[in-house]
């Protein structure tokens, strides 16, 4: 037999006023989060609630990259090759029935106050992933990875500048 319970959310508003908000029925018992309604079933699996989580991420401003040093060194090598850089790099995610917990590898802008930037992203990361599933978010732990210097950039600037200005390859026309 399949268990299946109501679940309610209570959340403090801005004003200090404490407000209920209704959820789908959940499915217990299965992988990933299903919500049970009277017209079926969604199943939101944990990949998805990675993909939100790390575009909610890398919405904030003051957040250059995720993922630690090989996670990152990976992704240029994929984008060296064409390759999208994936938005779950540097996220991983545990999804329950009702319930997601998150951890977050951030690589911060130089200058950015972490403490402020850190509470920042988890606000918005909780609010994208309660809003869009229907989870409650436990926790998001973050990580800092590494801090992005401005002059970092110039230097690949100058190197992209110079490979454009040798021309076209030997044997090509």
């Amino acid at each position: 037999m399949t268990d299946v319970s109501d679940t309610m959310s209570s959340r403090a508003t801005e004003t200090g006023q404490t407000a209920t908000v209704p959820r789908a029925r959940t499915y217990e018992g299965s992988p990933g989060a299903a919500l049970v309604t009277e017209k079926g079933t969604t199943r939101i699996e944990d990949t998805v609630v990675a993909k939100i989580a790390g575009l909610a991420a890398r919405e904030m401003s003051g957040v250059f990259a995720m993922g630690g040093g090989a996670a990152r060194a990976l992704g240029s090598v994929r984008g060296i090759v064409g390759v999208d850089e994936s938005v779950t790099q540097g996220v991983s995610v545990e999804v329950g029935e009702r319930q997601a917990a998150v951890n977050l590898d951030l690589v911060v802008e130089y200058g950015m106050a972490i403490p402020e930037l850190a509470g920042a992203v988890r606000k918005n990361v909780i609010n994208a992933i309660e809003r869009m599933c229907g989870l409650e978010v436990t926790e998001v732990n973050i990580r800092v990875d590494d801090v992005h210097l401005p002059e970092q950039d110039r230097g690949r600037e100058g190197d992209k500048s110079r490979r454009q200005d040798t021309g076209p390859e030997p044997g090509v026309r």
